[in-house]
């Protein structure tokens, strides 16, 4: 749940942190276990990612299955790309064909590191998951694989030079990936979707793995063999001559300007996310798409101004996450979440930053969209004051 001394610091986060544990336990019981590929499917979902076993919960039997599946087939193909132990020419037809791969009962890969490298020894598992579920599904699932995996060998001996670049890399990796959720979404009955629906979800997704590159800097760029890094050129070239530099201490003060940049640069996609969030209808799929959103306009206020992503580890306490988990219920609590985590990002902004104006006009277009759309009086607020706001970093 959290270490002791994090918990009495924050008592106000003991009893979602025991509904977060008790969710836990019942995410647990709910893997099929009359499904032996589905049920591996969800021990190992449990594994790659605890958060996101837990938010699909929320959603019905037919469409979780099906989402996690998805999540799965994406994942692995993500541990390809990643692992660069991998010889080019045997990474890129495997990211290009992977499409085909997933109808497969029998293809597994052996690479990655810990629980990605049970997912794609047991991959075949998987597969056969796939092959389970409705057409529709199945339809949009090998689309979305396919459109990915060339998009990753389209970037995978390339360097992100430009902002237009590092928004294609982006697309390819999680805007698609939105993409793909609408689709299943529209193929369970479940939602319609709005003419823009296309130019939303990508928002969405772009706006999750922006927050996910800015928050990994060091882990990324002290990736071994070579490191793998998508922060743009056009960007952090302001700042330094080489990317890895920013992790050096004399260079702290460029370092800090160019990470406000690239949050500065993250924060154009929240609009989209909350209009994505407000057209949702049936309210397990909004809590389930709305907490990450939460989480990365969290962890996005974190990260700004904030050195110690160049040292460390900068995430949102485990009992934040937990109250988040347990608040969200209407489009109310999500404008409310976005106002406040707005705001503690707003209050450090330093005049003197050279993106200081531009991200001051971000925010405040933020914070006009959750005022005249959300009902703000009623709310709980995350950030009272700034002691609070300093309070929400991990431990």
């Amino acid at each position: 749940m959290g270490s002791l001394s994090t918990i009495l610091r924050h008592p106000d986060e003991i009893y979602p942190l025991l509904k977060l544990k008790l969710a836990i336990i019942k995410a647990q019981n709910q893997i099929p276990l009359d499904d032996p590929h589905l049920a591996l499917c969800y021990s190992l979902l449990q594994k790659v990612s605890r958060s996101f076993s837990l938010v699909i919960q929320q959603l019905g039997t037919e469409l979780r299955d099906a989402v996690c599946v998805f999540y799965l087939i994406l994942r692995a193909l993500d541990t390809v790309e990643d692992d660069t132990s991998i010889p080019m020419e045997i990474k890129v037809p495997i990211l290009l064909a992977f499409h085909r791969h997933i109808y497969d009962r029998d293809w597994h890969f052996i690479c990655g590191t810990e629980e990605y490298k049970v997912l794609m020894d047991q991959f075949h598992h998987v597969s056969a998951a796939f092959l389970e579920l409705e057409k529709g599904y199945q339809e949009a699932i090998e689309d979305i694989t396919k459109r990915m995996g060339a998009g990753m060998a389209k970037f995978i001996s390339r360097e992100v030079e430009t902002v237009d670049e590092y928004d294609e890399y982006c697309h390819y990796a999680a805007g698609l990936v939105g993409l793909g959720l609408s689709k299943l979404l529209l193929a369970s009955g479940l939602e319609v979707l709005t003419p823009d629906w296309k130019q939303i979800s990508n928002s969405t997704g772009l706006f999750l793995q922006k927050t996910n590159i800015i928050k990994d800097y060091l882990e990324d760029i002290n990736e071994i063999p070579k490191p793998r890094m998508f922060w743009p050129r056009e960007i952090w070239g302001k700042y330094v001559d080489k990317l890895e530099d920013l992790k050096n201490e004399e260079n702290s003060t460029k370092a800090v300007q160019c990470l406000n940049e690239m949050v500065t640069n993250a924060l154009i996609h929240v609009e989209d996310c909350l209009k994505s969030m407000a057209g949702l209808r049936d309210p397990a799929i909004f809590k389930s798409c709305s907490i990450p959103q939460i989480v990365a306009m969290g962890t996005l206020a974190l990260c700004y101004n904030n050195v110690q992503v160049f040292g460390g580890v900068v995430k949102l306490r485990r009992g934040l996450i937990a109250k988040v988990i347990d608040r969200t219920k209407t489009m109310d609590d999500v404008y409310g979440a976005f106002y406040d985590f707005s705001c503690m990002l707003k209050t450090k902004v330093d005049k003197n930053d050279p993106n200081a104006i531009k991200t001051l006009k971000r925010l405040e277009a933020i914070e006009k969209v959750c005022r005249e759309n959300g009902d703000l009086h009623k709310r709980k607020s995350y950030v009272n004051n700034e002691t609070q706001s300093k309070a929400l970093l991990v431990g």
